[in-house]
C-alpha cells in the first residue's frame, strides 16, 4: 500500500469510466479528514442496488447502523441496499460488513477497507463503526440519483482528537420545534459530533416541564413580549413562548442516542432565573413582582441562595431533569451572576454567616456564597452518579472540586481550570460563538449580537494551545455556542453553524499537523452540496472575494491582496462604480496612496460574488508614524497603533481588527506629521455597545509640538458620559482650534470612568473602541 497527499486524493479515481453517466465516482476527501488513508491500484467496488449491508447477528445496534446506511445512500442513490444479519464466520460477496475489532485503540476509531469485492468497517465499538459510516456516507457524491458509485480500494484508519466533539443551542431565548432539534441532531452525526448542549432556561423563557413545579412552564414558559432590536425601548407586544414536555424531551434523547449523541441538558443557575422567579417568586431575594424577561442581557435578580426553599427547589429541578436526561453530565451554568442581590438579603448574608463563608483578596463573600451554591448542588449530582460542567464563572470563587469547567470567556479560563486540574471543554467566543457574525461586511447580514467569527477563524483553534503536556490531558474537547436573541427562526440557526460547524468538526476530530485550511475549503465544497440536497440555509461566505487591506507606512500607502478559494478571475475600480470584465483585473496586490473608494467583485460563469467595497481617505495624519503611551489591551490590539492612521474607518463591529480597544486608561496617540504642518481639525470615532461592556469618549484634549518633547494644549472638548445602558453603534468627535503650524500633534481622547448605574457591571471598567484619528 501507498500513502496518498490530498492532492493525489482527488486523482484517485481517474480509471473510472468517465464517460458513463450511469457511474458516479466517490472520495474520501470528506469533513473532517481521516487521519490516514492509504489507496491501492486496485479496481473501486461498486456499490449499486444489488449491494448488500451486513451485521453480526444479534447486535441491535450494528442492525441500526446498517439501516442508517441503508438510508443514508438512498439519499443519494435513490436506492436503498438490503440490509441482513450474519452468523459468526459467515462469507458474504458483494457487501459492505459491518463488525466489531477490539484490536482498534480508540473506542470511537474504525478502520475502513475497501477491496474490489467488498467494504469492512470494522470498530472498536459500535460508534466507531457510526464514523466509519459517516465517512463512507460523504465519500458517495451527494447527488448520484441511479448511478453505480466507484468506491476506491484502499484503506482509512481513523480516530477522533477528543472524546468530547459538542454543539449548543440555545432554546431559552427563542423556541425551536422538536422536529427541528431532532434535524439539528442530524448535522451534529453528519459533522462526527456526539455531544448536544440543550440550552434548557433563560430569563427569557423556561423550556422544559418540571412536574413538581408546573407553574416553570405554565408561567415561565411565556413572556408577553420581546424588545425590537438590540435592546430598544420598542416591544412587539406579541406573546411568546414554547416548552417540551418530558415525553418530548426522552423522545429527543432516543433520537440522539441512536446516533451516538449524549445530550448534556443545562439548567443555568443561580443567574439567568427570571422566568423561573415569575413563576415562583418567592425564590428570589425581593420577593418580586418578576416577569418573564423581555429584554436581554444581564439581570440582577437572581435565585436567593439563602433560601432553603430554593436551594429544595433547585435539587427537585435537578431529580426530574436526571431522569429525563441519562447523560453524565448536566450543566449547571454558573455564568453571569450578579451578586447585587445578595449584598442587600437578610437570608444571604444568614446564610454566608452560618456557612462562615468570607472574602479575600480575590472573592467577596457573596462570591463564596456562588460556589456555595454549586458546590452544594454538584454533591447532590454526585450523590445520584452524575457530574457537573459549569461555565469558567465558577473559578471566581471555589471551585466545585469535581467540576468540568467550560471556557468561553476566550482561552484563560479554560487554561487555569486545566492547570488546576479540572477537565475543560473549550468554547472559546473569539472562536466558538456562533451567533458572531461570520463577516466584517455586516450590513446585508441578518441582525446578530456583534463580534466576529468568520469561518478561518473557527479553523485555526486549537484547544491545546498554550498548555504542557500534562495539562493537555484536560482539555477533554472543544464546542461551539448559538445564542439566539437574534436568531428567531430555524433557517437563520442553519445559517449561523453552516458551514461553520464543518470547521470546528475538524478541529475537533482531525490532528493539528494535518489541518490544512486551503485544504479543507477544496472538501468543504463537496459538503456544501450535501448541505444543498437537504435542505438546508447555508451561508456562502467561504465563495466570497477574501480582502486584506494591509498599511505600508514606507510608501505612505494601502497594499489590498485579492484572493478566491477557487482562483476565479477579479476585477477592480478605485472611483466607486461597480466593476464589470471591462474594470481592471486583479493580478497583484494594489498599492493606493490617495483618496479612493474601493470596489472589488468575482465574476463566475454562474454569476457574481458579493461586491467588497472600502473607502480609503488620506488625510495630513494617514501613514505617519504613530506612538501610543498607553497600549491597547492584548486581546484587541489587531495591527497595532497604524490602525487609528490608515485611512480606513471601522464599521459597527468591535471585533473585525479595524477598531483597537483599550481599557483602564485613556487613549494617548503622538502623530508625527514629518514636517511643519498647518492644522485646525481633528476627529475621531468610537463605538458604543453597552451590552458588550463598551463605552465612548468623555473628552477630547488636543496639544502640538515643534520637537515631540514640550507639547503645547490648543483645543479642549468635554463630551457627556453615556448614560442609556442600551445604547450601541458609532460615535464621532469632531474638535475644531484655530489654525496652528506644527510637527507633532498629541490626541487624548478620555474614556469613560465607569459604566453608568442601572448596568450589570455598574461601577466597574469599560472598554473603549477607537478608530481613526484624522488631522485637517
Amino acid at each position: 500500500m501507498r500513502k496518498l497527499n490530498h492532492a493525489l486524493l482527488a486523482s484517485a479515481l481517474a480509471l473510472a469510466c468517465a464517460s458513463c453517466t450511469a457511474e458516479k465516482e466517490a472520495n474520501y476527501q470528506v469533513i473532517p479528514l481521516p487521519q490516514e488513508v492509504s489507496l491501492t491500484q486496485g479496481n473501486p467496488f461498486k456499490l449499486n442496488e444489488n449491494v448488500l449491508i451486513a451485521y453480526p447477528e444479534n447486535n441491535a445496534l450494528l442492525q441500526r447502523n446498517a439501516e442508517f446506511l441503508s438510508e443514508y445512500i438512498q439519499q443519494a442513490t435513490n436506492y436503498a441496499p438490503k440490509t441482513k444479519a450474519i452468523a459468526a464466520g459467515e462469507q458474504v460477496k458483494n457487501a459492505i460488513v459491518l463488525g466489531l475489532d477490539p484490536g482498534i485503540a480508540n473506542k470511537e476509531g474504525y478502520v475502513l477497507t475497501t477491496t474490489p469485492e467488498g467494504i469492512s468497517i470494522n470498530g472498536q465499538t459500535e460508534n466507531g463503526v457510526f464514523y466509519g459510516i459517516q465517512t463512507l456516507r460523504k465519500s458517495i457524491p451527494a447527488e448520484a440519483k441511479g448511478a453505480t458509485v466507484l468506491i476506491p480500494a484502499g484503506e482509512i484508519k481513523d480516530e477522533p482528537r477528543f472524546s468530547y466533539r459538542g454543539m449548543h443551542l440555545d432554546v431559552g431565548r427563542h423556541f425551536f420545534p422538536k422536529e427541528f432539534i431532532k434535524k439539528y441532531i442530524d448535522l451534529l452525526a453528519l459533522h462526527n459530533m456526539n455531544t448536544f448542549h440543550w440550552h434548557l432556561t433563560e430569563d427569557q423563557g423556561w423550556r422544559i416541564e418540571i412536574k413538581k413545579y408546573p407553574k416553570l412552564t405554565e408561567i415561565g414558559s411565556q413572556r408577553s413580549r420581546t424588545v425590537i432590536g438590540r435592546n430598544t425601548q420598542e416591544y412587539d407586544n406579541t406573546p411568546y413562548g414554547g416548552f417540551y414536555t418530558q415525553e418530548e424531551a426522552k423522545e429527543i434523547v432516543k433520537y440522539a442516542q441512536e446516533r451516538y449523541i449524549t445530550i448534556i441538558p443545562e439548567v443555568d443557575l443561580p443567574g439567568h432565573m427570571l422566568a423561573a422567579l415569575a413563576a415562583y417568586p418567592e425564590m428570589g431575594c425581593t420577593g418580586g413582582p418578576y416577569e418573564v424577561c423581555p429584554r436581554w442581557g444581564v439581570f440582577e435578580d437572581v435565585l436567593c441562595i439563602g433560601n432553603d426553599k430554593t436551594m429544595q427547589f433547585l435539587e427537585d429541578v435537578m431529580s426530574e431533569i436526571i431522569e429525563i436526561f441519562p447523560s453524565e453530565y448536566v450543566h449547571i451554568g454558573g455564568d453571569e451572576a450578579p451578586r447585587t442581590r445578595w449584598e442587600k438579603c437578610p437570608k444571604c448574608q444568614a446564610r454566608i454567616k452560618a456557612e462562615g463563608l468570607k472574602a479575600d483578596k480575590k472573592h467577596t463573600a457573596e462570591d463564596r456564597l456562588q460556589s456555595y451554591c454549586m458546590t452544594r448542588i454538584e454533591k447532590f449530582l454526585n450523590s445520584k452518579g452524575r457530574r457537573i460542567i459549569g461555565w469558567d464563572e465558577i473559578l471566581e470563587g471555589d471551585v466545585a472540586p469535581n467540576a468540568t469547567v467550560m471556557s468561553w470567556r476566550g482561552a484563560s479560563g479554560g487554561i487555569e481550570a486545566a492547570q488546576m486540574g479540572h477537565d475543560v471543554i473549550m468554547t472559546p467566543n473569539t472562536y466558538c460563538y456562533f451567533d458572531y457574525y461570520q463577516t466584517a461586511d455586516t450590513k446585508d447580514e441578518p441582525l446578530g449580537i456583534g463580534g466576529y467569527v468568520p469561518i478561518e477563524k473557527v479553523y485555526s483553534l486549537d484547544p491545546t494551545f498554550d498548555l504542557n503536556e500534562e495539562q493537555k490531558k484536560h482539555i477533554i474537547g472543544a464546542q461551539a455556542n448559538l445564542w439566539t436573541e437574534y436568531i428567531t427562526t430555524t433557517e437563520h440557526v442553519e445559517y449561523m453553524v453552516l458551514p461553520r460547524m464543518a470547521a470546528l468538526a475538524e478541529v475537533q476530530w482531525t490532528q493539528p499537523e494535518k489541518k490544512d485550511f486551503k485544504d479543507f475549503t477544496k472538501r468543504l465544497a463537496r459538503l456544501m452540496k450535501f448541505y444543498q440536497r437537504d435542505g438546508f440555509n447555508y451561508a456562502k461566505h467561504v465563495f466570497d472575494l477574501k480582502v486584506d487591506f494591509t498599511p505600508d507606512v514606507a510608501k505612505k500607502a494601502v497594499v489590498v491582496t485579492l484572493s478566491t478559494i477557487d482562483d476565479a478571475p477579479i476585477y477592480y475600480t478605485l472611483d466607486g462604480t461597480e466593476p464589470t470584465t471591462a474594470s481592471l483585473k486583479y493580478t497583484e496586490p494594489v498599492a493606493i496612496t490617495e483618496t479612493a473608494d474601493f470596489q472589488a467583485v468575482v465574476i463566475r460563469p454562474e454569476g457574481k460574488s458579493k461586491v467588497v467595497n472600502k473607502k480609503i481617505s488620506f488625510n495630513k495624519a494617514t501613514y505617519c508614524p504613530i506612538e501610543l503611551t498607553f497600549q491597547p489591551s492584548e486581546k484587541y490590539k489587531f495591527g497595532g497603533a497604524i490602525t487609528l492612521v490608515d485611512g480606513m474607518k471601522g464599521n459597527d463591529s468591535y471585533a473585525t481588527g479595524a477598531w483597537l480597544g483599550f481599557v483602564g486608561g485613556d487613549v494617548e496617540a503622538i502623530i508625527d506629521l514629518g514636517q511643519e504642518t498647518e492644522i485646525k481639525r481633528v476627529t475621531t470615532n468610537a463605538i458604543v455597545d453597552m451590552s458588550a461592556w463598551i463605552m465612548g469618549s468623555t473628552g477630547l484634549v488636543v496639544s502640538v509640538s515643534d520637537d515631540n518633547k514640550e507639547f503645547r494644549e490648543v483645543a479642549v472638548k468635554d463630551i457627556p458620559a453615556e448614560t442609556n445602558i442600551d445604547k450601541k453603534g458609532v460615535e464621532n468627535y469632531e474638535i475644531t482650534f484655530d489654525p496652528v503650524k506644527a510637527r507633532y500633534v498629541k490626541v487624548v481622547i478620555k474614556r469613560s470612568p465607569a459604566l453608568p448605574k442601572g448596568h450589570a457591571g455598574e461601577g466597574k471598567a469599560a472598554y473603549m473602541f477607537i478608530d481613526e484619528i484624522e488631522v485637517d
